[in-house]
């Protein structure tokens, strides 16, 4: 164990305040010009090596050591949720319809943090550090886009590190799992064409309304009689739509939705299932499903001699805090890419405040963290980093 309380403790305030700057300016998806601009300004300012526009608008900023040794990758997402914010307080998103709903300012904040107290000590360093700040994870591609264009290359990494804020636990537990830890999700998209008319004639029409409703309610016995009992899946239908007159049977419905599920052979016959659903029921009705299903995510898959290594520091780093190891969600992560190519983990810091308020679900607009999960989350990040990075504990930090 290195030892970066006193600096942590010291530090904080500023981290705080830069987790709720970037807070009040979120953007989405790939189109982050301020987030990747002030994630580019703080690394080149540490003196790391910095890359700008890596899978359209991620940044990457290399720390190199004194002395030959491993690559580590640390990952960190920097977009947000098209969501109105509903929260009142001083840090709120000063961007119409747009919010950080599910923490990746303070994942941002978290990797910078790390960054700033391990450029400190690069003398002593032996290895590089390859922070991974990436766009897109809301939309599962950034993730993709950033492989696409080199991240995992020049240097290669030898183990990937992350971890989300999570407000299913409280401050004060942390979630290192073993294996599957995150679901793969697809997206279903299902158009249903029928023959439009008269709403008081409808034996003259082939209604997709009827058709699509079938649909939905057929598609909840892929999961039951599909699916193994031993595996866990899910199929959501989210959204329907269809029609814009209360007298007149539309052409067409719009469905779409959400496949998870532990298992890529799962998810395959996941889609396979709602292909076949679809089709044939709509056929029953005299219509056409179109259906298109897309994977977004792999499961996340942890590396269990990455945890049994890092699962001790984190008792040593932490005894106060209450280390989980059996902790799963059906909830999705592009992280997944960057752990199918490297052995790694992420893992969760628990961000609720029950008592504050502050225990929202992600992407709620009135979504919110404890601010006191930050310097734990700092902490154990840079301690796992520095277990690969800086065998020599007896060396001060320079300055």
């Amino acid at each position: 164990m290195i030892g970066f309380k006193s600096q942590i403790e010291a530090r904080q305030g500023a981290w705080i305040a830069l987790r709720r700057d970037l807070h009040q300016h979120p953007e989405l998806g790939f189109d982050l010009p301020r987030t990747a601009a002030v994630v580019a300004e703080r690394l080149r300012a540490l003196g790391l090596e910095v890359q700008t526009g890596v899978g359209r608008s991620g940044v990457i900023g290399l720390l190199e050591g004194a002395a030959a040794g491993p690559t580590v990758l640390v990952r960190a997402d920097m977009d947000a949720l098209p969501v109105q914010e509903e929260n009142a307080v001083p840090y709120a998103s000063q961007t119409p319809g747009v919010m950080h709903a599910c923490g990746h300012d303070g994942h941002t904040a978290v990797a910078l943090a790390v960054a700033e107290l391990l450029s400190e000590r690069r003398a002593q360093m032996t290895g590089r550090v390859k922070f991974v700040f990436q766009p897109a994870e809301e939309i599962g591609r950034g993730a993709q886009a950033m492989i696409e264009d080199g991240a995992l290359s020049d240097p290669v990494p030898e183990v990937c590190l992350g971890l989300h804020l999570w407000n299913e636990m409280p401050v004060g537990f942390v979630a290192l799992v073993d294996g599957p830890m995150m679901a793969a999700a697809g997206d279903i998209s299902i158009t249903v064409r029928g023959r439009g008319g008269h709403g008081a004639l409808p034996h003259e029409t082939r209604d997709p309304i009827v058709a699509g409703s079938h649909i939905v309610t057929a598609l909840q016995t892929v999961v039951s009689r599909s699916v193994r009992p031993t595996d866990v899946a899910v199929v959501s239908i989210t959204e329907f739509k269809a029609g814009d007159s209360f007298n007149v049977i539309p052409e067409t419905a719009q469905l779409r939705g959400t496949i998870r599920a532990f298992r890529p052979e799962v998810i395959e016959l996941l889609g396979q299932r709602t292909r076949e659903i679809a089709q044939e029921v709509a056929a029953a009705f005299g219509c056409l499903a179109e259906v298109h299903v897309e994977q977004l995510t792999l499961p996340v898959v942890n590396d269990a001699a990455v945890n049994a290594r890092l699962r001790p520091l984190f008792r040593q780093v932490a005894p106060q805090v209450q280390l989980l190891d059996g902790v799963q969600t059906m909830a999705a992560e592009d992280m997944s890419y960057f752990l199918n190519a490297v052995p790694g983990t992420f893992f969760f810091v628990g961000s609720a405040n029950p008592e504050r308020g502050l225990d929202y679900p992600h992407h709620h607009p009135r979504f919110d963290f404890d601010e006191a999960a930050l310097p734990l989350a700092v902490e154990l990040l840079a301690e796992a980093v520095a277990s690969y990075v800086l065998p020599d504990t007896s060396h001060p930090p320079t300055s």
